[in-house]
């Protein structure tokens, strides 16, 4: 069997998925412009996405690459228009893309880049899957972290549907190893949360005490997201609650807040 690229493979999603697919017993080769450990039994390939250097021979004898790596300081449309080219030279047959749910409707900055790389795949020529997600545990953490730092922590008059990289890095590499299915159905966390719950899940978690204030934030990025549409609703794929992450990743500590 061919091996499987995944881009960003040292990320908090890619090296999951690098894990799911050498359990499956794929070798795998992992890009990354940066040298970090990888997962035992993978192969570590030092590539520039903006630029393509080394891409070219990191694809030969690839058929499937997983694309995973991103970034929010920009950059992205040209990556993956550097991938798609090196890819189609390679002869890769299949690129799964990992999105996000709602970049359609909630203008984001950040979000309108995931529909362009969408759009670019959808128009390569390549075989090809998208997965949208709803927002990893991770983010809602980093989220409340910050706010967290004040007594008084603001919360957006919002949903989340929060879901675990490992679940979402599951299916990455079940539609790996699959066939190219085009954009296939949302991936939900198990719940719908309003962030106010997730607040208050994420202070008791770290031990911490403060007044929770509910904001309504103006505009229509933020409008997008009281709608719902960042929620995939009927679809609850995901198996790890947000509690169940925080008892794995948060860390107590005293507060000068009571």
């Amino acid at each position: 069997m061919k091996p499987i690229v995944v881009t960003g493979g040292t990320g908090s999603l890619g090296r999951r998925v690098v894990r799911e697919l050498l359990d499956a017993g794929r070798e795998v080769v992992v890009l990354s412009r940066r040298a970090r450990p990888v997962a035992d039994g993978s192969r570590f390939v030092s590539v520039d996405l903006r630029t393509g250097d080394g891409l070219g021979q990191a694809l030969t004898g690839v058929d499937t690459v997983v694309h995973c790596a991103s970034t929010l300081t920009g950059g992205d449309e040209q990556a993956a228009r550097t991938l798609i080219d090196a890819a189609k030279r390679a002869g890769v047959t299949h690129l799964v893309y990992v999105s996000i749910v709602g970049i359609d409707r909630i203008p984001l900055p950040y979000y309108r880049t995931k529909l362009a790389v969408e759009r670019q795949l959808e128009a390569s020529g390549l075989g090809y899957t998208i997965l949208r997600a709803t927002q990893f545990h991770e983010l809602v953490q980093h989220i409340f972290s910050l706010l967290g730092r004040s007594p008084i922590v603001p919360v957006p008059t919002m949903r989340f549907q929060p879901v675990d990289t490992r679940d979402v890095a599951g299916r990455l590499a079940e539609l790996a190893l699959g066939e190219p299915a085009g954009r296939v159905p949302d991936f939900g966390g198990p719940e719908v949360r309003d962030a106010k719950s997730l607040a208050r899940a994420y202070l008791t978690a770290t031990g911490r005490r403060r007044l929770l204030v509910p904001v309504r934030v103006p505009g229509r990025i933020m409008a997008g997201f009281r709608r719902g549409e960042n929620l995939v609703g009927d679809r609850f794929d995901g198996e790890r609650t947000f509690e169940q992450f925080l008892a794995e990743h948060a860390t107590r500590r005293p507060s000068r807040f009571h």
